[in-house]
Formats: structure tokens, sequence, C-alpha cells
């Protein structure tokens, strides 16, 4: 829409109010700055209808860092336009977080409702910082089994893992069960690097439970495998051979 006001013509935005002030740097209300597209309001205040109005920052809690809001202390919740103070319960302890309630239970206690419960711990666990699950842990050498802590078997050459609720064989033993069977090596072959299994040597390869020797024809050579062939370079391997390639025309 136009207006003539006089011989000059004024474009007026159909825009509400506070956003026509803000694309008209010629209209900078108190307590803005200038900016290249118009004007925004200096830290504290915050833009309301085409004006800056201060932020009312109410008793334990602070400017935010964007300026245009407030924040609670550490220790107090929004309620309405006030913070109001934590309550803490019995074994719980104030949080940084503001969400929730502020407060968590402490180490050994679980939240229910507005109270903390202390947990039920079965004998060789301990408590664990979690607010999820059963909130404890077995002690190394025993494993969970119905809410309760049962010793871990470690049969002979076998030794308990780093977790310490399950074993494992030592190297040369592979496990069957709830037992560790000595790995038998045949002739011409080795332990692997995990000592779980054994590898024929290089000329070699697994037979059954021993380790055949490689038959290399003509023109062959043993692969980087080890444990098979191929032929030289003109030759193709048919079945067990290796044939001359046809010559180029």
């Amino acid at each position: 829409m136009y207006l003539l006001l006089g011989s000059a013509a004024l474009l007026v935005a159909a825009l509400p109010f506070g956003e026509q002030a803000q694309a008209s740097p010629s209209v900078i209300p108190d307590n803005a700055r200038k900016r290249s597209y118009g004007w925004d309001c200096i830290r504290g205040f915050r833009e309301t209808g085409g004006n800056c109005v201060a932020v009312i920052v109410p008793a334990n809690a602070y400017l935010s860092p964007e300026g245009t809001s407030w924040t609670c202390n550490r220790g107090f919740r929004p309620d309405g336009a006030a913070c109001k103070a934590v309550q803490a319960p019995a074994n719980a302890h104030v949080v940084d977080t503001r969400y929730d309630q502020g407060w968590e239970c402490n180490r050994g206690y679980r939240a229910v409702k507005q109270s903390c419960v202390q947990l039920a711990i079965p004998a060789h666990a301990y408590a664990i910082e979690s607010s999820y699950g059963r909130g404890w842990a077995c002690e190394r050498g025993y494993r969970e089994a119905q809410d309760a802590c049962v010793a871990v078997e470690v049969p002979p050459d076998a030794y308990l893992l780093g977790g310490g609720n399950d074993w494992n064989c030592e190297r040369g033993f592979r496990r069957i069960g709830e037992r560790c069977n000595a790995i038998a090596v045949p002739v011409n072959a080795y332990l692997n690097d995990l000592g779980s299994d054994w590898r024929c040597e290089r000329g070699f390869r697994k037979d059954g439970l021993g380790c055949a020797a490689l038959r290399v024809p003509d023109h062959g050579f043993i692969n980087y495998s080890g444990d098979d062939w191929s032929c030289e370079e003109g030759f193709r391997r048919q079945e067990s051979a290796c044939l001359a390639l046809p010559s180029s025309p």
C-alpha cells in the first residue's frame, strides 16, 4: 500500500508492527542498536511489539548468555516467573541439570516418586552409578543369574576374562561346552596366533585332521596363501596342471 505525503511516496509493508520497526533503520526504539538489516535489542532486553523491553531476572537466577531470557541458578528450578529451590529428598543430591526434578539419588538408591529407596543388593555384588537397570553389578568372578550373583566356574586350562563374568581357554586349548580340550597339532602344522586352532606350514594344505603336501606342477608356484598354487605368466591353470597359453598371431 502507498501513502502520499506531499510529493513523497512511502511504501508500508504488510508486516506486524515489530517487524516493520526492525525493517526500518530510521525507527530505532530505546535500548536498541542499529544493524545492517535494521536493529536489535541490546543485551538484557528483548523485542516485544516493536519495542525493547527489559528482561526481569528473578531472585536466584541470572541473565542467560544470549541476553534475552534468564536461567535459574544451580539448586533452583523455574516456577512461573520465579526460581524455586530444589527440595532433594534424603539420600539424594542436587544436580546441575535444569530439567526433570533437579536431583538424583545417591549410589545404592533408586528414585521412587519423590523419595530415594535403598536397593536390595545381593551377596557378591556392589552398587553402581546408574539410574536404570538393577543398579548393581556382580563382583569379578561372579555372574548375574536371577537377581543373584553366582560364582563363575573356571575349568582347568582356562582363565577368567577381563570382564570377570566368563572364561576362555589357554593357548593350545579349545573351548567345548564347559571344558577346555587340548588342540592336537598334526605334523607340518603350527598353532595360529590366537592359539585356538592350527594351520599347515607353507607348502601344505589341510586334509582332514592332518596336512598334505601340495603337488605343484611344472610352471607352477606356491602362491601367497601358502596352501595353494598358481601358474607362471604365460600359463593357465587347468585341473592339476599349468597349460601354455596360445601365442598371439
